[in-house]
């Protein structure tokens, strides 16, 4: 099986090439602008003719976009998030209409949650964010595509490789830094929303399930933790972790991604039931594969 994997070289995509490589008979098709590279393709920018062309050449027999923003202006994130997945999409069209298209987009498509009522797919999007907006855009191309694709919705990752853009790498980068100075302070914003946090790998094993099970597939699928859990239990569970000796300041500014949503949980019954996954880490597994990974590199890169 020949699978082009779009985004690969980042925090997700990453962990999602490693898990489809390890399928028997997969060759994975490099993408980006290294000389390793097998294609080279950048949604953000090529037209849909050129995209097509590559993707001819490339002939791939699935394609996992892992690619898009998750900060930046609106017009660098409309660029990433939703011309990206549109132009993809009509060049499949037109050079792989029989390829799968397993696309990651986001749990803040759906904005604001109820508390207590974790949120399926039929339920309306409303999203608060440019970054919500835009990545919904992406999926509303893909699941009007007419093509055989599937967007997997992901709620919080966590894990090996968060970046330092998301609290979950932030936190790390600081608590490395802080090393066991009782006059250190942790400087985060609020810490009293809710969120449903999954281990990348699990995102990782629903991509290659998506990729793999045969027959048609519904177009839109949860892929969560299943359950909210408070932000602070996330960083309180990093600094239990560490050496840190100082003070936790919630009173400065918090994502302005995120800040809007105060309780997020998904619905992940229809993943079991079209691809027979579930998830198999909780945060606590998580967070000790998140920390021992930068137990000898120093704050996250």
């Amino acid at each position: 099986m020949r699978i082009l994997v779009l985004g690969g070289t980042g925090y997700l995509g990453r962990h999602v090439a490693a898990r489809l490589g390890t399928l028997p008979g997969a060759r994975l098709l490099a993408v980006g602008r290294s000389r390793d590279a097998d294609y080279g393709i950048d949604l953000a920018a090529d037209p849909p003719e050129r995209l097509a062309k590559t993707l001819a050449a490339a002939a791939p027999d699935a394609v996992v976009n892992c690619a898009g923003a998750t900060g930046g202006d609106p017009v660098t994130l409309a660029e990433a998030n939703a011309r990206g997945p549109a132009a993809l999409c009509a060049a499949l069209r037109e050079a792989a209409p029989t390829a799968r298209l397993v696309h990651l987009g986001s749990a803040a498509e759906y904005g604001p949650g109820t508390m207590g009522t974790p949120v399926t797919e039929s339920a309306p999007a409303c999203p608060v964010t440019p970054y919500g907006a835009t990545k919904l855009a992406g999926t509303v191309a893909v699941t009007t595509s007419a093509l055989d694709a599937v967007v997997l919705r992901v709620g919080n990752p966590v894990g090996p490789g968060a970046p330092v853009a998301s609290l979950p790498g932030r936190t790390v980068s600081l608590l490395r830094s802080a090393g066991r100075s009782p006059e250190a302070v942790l400087r985060l914003g609020d810490l009293s929303a809710h969120r449903d946090f999954v281990d990348v790998r699990d995102v990782a094993r629903a991509v290659a399930l998506a990729v793999t099970t045969p027959g048609p597939l519904p177009p839109l699928l949860n892929v969560g933790g299943g359950s909210a859990l408070p932000v602070r239990e996330l960083v309180i569970g990093l600094i239990e972790r560490s050496v840190f000796q100082g003070k936790l300041d919630e009173g400065v500014n918090g994502s302005a991604r995120s800040a809007p949503v105060s309780w997020q949980c998904s619905d992940i019954g229809a993943a079991e039931r079209a691809l027979g996954w579930r998830p198999l880490h909780g945060l606590t597994d998580a967070l000790d594969a998140l920390w021992a990974a930068t137990a000898d590199s120093g704050p996250v890169p």
